[in-house]
């Protein structure tokens, strides 16, 4: 476990530059072979977490979402672990995420929308569960901005199988 025990729980994260900053402090206590699970809807702080977590790292940017070419790799610019980030919303299955042969034993593994997966990937990881509150009485997303400083509740968890 490489994490401070003070990280995990549940937290309110206010804007995207605290989102950033929790993203490094974690991503500077990561080691290679640890794979992170990030959970949560449209809007939430995935990325931009895992923008944070890149830099505390050490890797090369710039950290974009990997919605379309599903993984993306960004090599170490101070000798520690690469990162691999993941977004596995368009996977059907643990088969086809394993059919990317990621390198997990040797990289630090982000995957966004990998709770379902994640068992098949390993006995332990990082659970970070991102939640954007929606406002008093707002049940449409169609018009918010969801790029827009707001409140986020992460819950960081550590889960062995």
């Amino acid at each position: 476990m490489s994490l401070d025990a003070d990280l995990l729980g549940r937290r309110e994260i206010a804007t995207a530059d605290e989102m950033e900053a929790l993203g490094h402090r974690i991503g500077a206590s990561l080691v290679a072979g640890e794979l992170v699970v990030l959970t949560g809807p449209l809007g939430a702080g995935k990325t931009t977490f895992t923008r944070g977590l890149a830099e505390g790292l050490g890797v090369r940017g710039p950290v974009q979402s990997p919605t379309f070419v599903i993984a993306r790799t960004h090599p170490s610019l101070v000798g520690r672990a690469p990162l691999v980030h993941v977004d596995a919303y368009r996977l059907g299955s643990a088969a086809e995420l394993d059919d990317l042969d990621l390198d997990l034993d040797h990289s630090v593994v982000v995957v966004e929308w990998g709770r379902p997966m994640a068992d098949a990937l390993a006995d332990a990881w990082w659970d970070i569960e991102l939640e954007r509150p929606i406002g008093a009485g707002d049940t449409d997303l169609a018009d918010e901005d969801l790029d827009a400083d707001a409140p986020r509740v992460v819950t960081i968890t550590r889960v062995q199988r």
